[in-house]
């Protein structure tokens, strides 16, 4: 006359509940998805070098030879020294030169780069976003990018003091700047010349 087995003798065979819906990933702020992005090209960029390159090798050399190659997606019109309208914030047609990437670009590129280095194991003392020939090829991008276009950088910075008559002329430059095709370029370069990671 053995009990028969109730439903709660069997509760601890039993496959357990299936887990209801799990706590959504936080969501990453845009400077974190953007720098997760970059980290991502960079190392795509490292496998696809000839040769392959590990992160371990990787140099400042190398850091400028992929600054390089992103010029090609670049939307920044930098005119060439012989061009017409070389040092004309605002030219009057188009012309042939180069589209490249903004100087402003590659300058928070390299900030987000050296930030992601270090937060995936790499020792700050051999982080090759930070070498000195990556600030050196960011401050000649900058002046040069500065000179072909005609607008110094210093007066753009000096127009947000609002100092003298000069000022007003400066501020029309950003805009003539930020009118150009390469408006989507140029917004960062104001945010982040004031950090001045290269300065």
């Amino acid at each position: 006359m053995d009990p028969e087995p109730g439903p709660s003798s069997s509760a601890g065979t039993d496959p357990p509940p299936p887990p209801g819906p799990s706590q959504p990933p936080p969501q990453l702020s845009r400077y974190e998805a953007q720098k997760r992005r970059d980290w991502n090209t960079f190392l795509q960029y490292l496998r696809n070098h000839k040769p392959p390159l590990t992160l371990a090798r990787c140099s400042g050399a190398h850091v400028i030879e992929f600054l390089k190659y992103l010029d090609q997606f670049g939307k920044t019109k930098v005119h060439a020294a012989g061009c017409a309208f070389y040092g004309q914030p605002n030219p009057p047609a188009s012309c042939a030169c180069p589209l490249k990437q903004a100087w402003g670009s590659l300058d928070a590129l390299i900030g987000r780069l050296r930030a992601a280095y270090e937060e995936n194991g790499g020792a700050p003392d051999s982080n090759p976003f930070a070498a000195r020939a990556v600030r050196i090829y960011l401050r000649e991008v900058r002046d040069a990018q500065a000179k072909a276009r005609g607008i110094p950088y210093e007066k753009i910075r000096k127009r947000k003091r609002g100092g003298d008559g000069r000022g007003g002329s400066a501020s029309s430059s950003g805009a003539a700047a930020g009118g150009s095709s390469s408006s989507s370029a140029v917004a960062p370069a104001g945010e982040v010349s004031g950090g001045g990671a290269s300065s």
